[in-house]
């Protein structure tokens, strides 16, 4: 009987495998759409979302949730079927195989480099020549419309800035730290299933004609986000003396669990971030200038990098996955 090369437990492997996913996405990024887990699993769920839309409420809603039950359940014990292979397979495989099925699940360079490109567009190149107010406006909005849904046609450049600061913050959580909390509770299943819900909230999760087929998926969204945005708000803002004006910030969003990390990152930053209509954080601080964007953007990737490590132990913690 051959021994496996370097049998290690299954701690080991899913720690290893989360180190190399994360060294892959920092280095290299997303892959192009084509190629792009979450791009197929997008297409796929287009169709009949157009349909469930035009249904009446009651119909809309059980077909979203009964839609949502069906893919989360095949998608998990696909991912669960796939862990368990690669487990029992030797390290050497092991380890690059599950990295590569886990990285799609997150994303921080992407978000990162968004970001800051919106804030290049607005700043200029450093060192270099400056363009024109309305030439740098309309750089920064074509690039912020690629981060967020809202309407960026008439944003003045402190919107534009606030935008993408809050799109950092909140999406630190739904890109970073929740698929790593999922990750580290459940491995792959754990954050194939939190990268689904997270999905489709994104396509259906609405008001208006979406009302009534995507309020399971936003229901289940805010369920599997709920602690790790508060986790997130806490590795952004790490004092505990905060943390009640924190909560009164948070509970000014009408999301459950958004205004955490935006929350936090307005008062670490000690400015203004708001939605004309739905919410202003940290209401008297002044707007964020270029040099805020910057220093979000620290704090995001150390923020991102604690939770890696935080992951990483977690994983260690826990050397019998099934």
């Amino acid at each position: 009987m051959i021994a496996p090369v370097f049998p290690p437990d299954s701690g080991i492997v899913l720690a290893l495998a989360l180190a190399l996913a994360w060294l892959a996405d920092t280095r290299f990024g997303e892959p192009p759409d084509a190629w792009h887990p979450v791009a197929w699993l997008g297409r796929l769920l287009a169709a009949p979302g157009r349909w469930l839309r035009r249904l009446p409420p009651a119909p809309a809603f059980a077909g979203g949730a009964v839609l949502w039950l069906v893919l989360a359940a095949a998608l998990v014990a696909a991912a669960a079927v796939l862990q368990a292979v690669l487990l029992a397979a030797p390290v050497l495989l092991a380890v690059p195989l599950l990295a590569l099925a886990f990285a799609p699940t997150f994303a921080w360079r992407m978000l990162r480099d968004e970001v800051a490109a919106v804030e290049a567009c607005l700043s200029g190149p450093a060192g270099g020549p400056r363009a024109a107010a309305p030439d740098r406006l309309v750089a920064a909005r074509c690039r912020l419309a690629r981060l967020v849904s809202r309407d960026v046609a008439a944003m003045d450049e402190p919107a534009l800035r606030e935008s993408a600061i809050e799109t950092l913050a909140e999406n630190l959580n739904d890109s970073v730290v929740a698929p790593l909390f999922w990750y580290a509770l459940g491995g792959l299943p754990g954050a194939v299933l939190y990268r689904f819900a997270n999905t489709t909230d994104a396509m259906w999760g609405y008001r208006g004609q979406w009302e009534w087929a995507g309020k399971w998926a936003a229901r289940a969204d805010d369920l599997l986000s709920w602690l790790p945005a508060r986790i997130t708000a806490v590795l952004l803002l790490p004092m505990p003396r905060a943390w009640r004006e924190l909560r009164a910030q948070a509970a000014s969003t009408p999301s459950p669990n958004g205004g955490w990390p935006m929350g936090a990152m307005a008062l670490r930053l000690g400015v203004c971030l708001a939605k004309p209509g739905a919410y202003r954080l940290n209401e008297e601080a002044p707007a964020p200038r270029a040099e805020h964007t910057a220093q979000a953007l620290r704090l995001g990737a150390r923020a991102a990098s604690i939770g890696v490590v935080l992951a990483a132990l977690a994983c260690l913690a826990r050397p019998a996955w099934a």
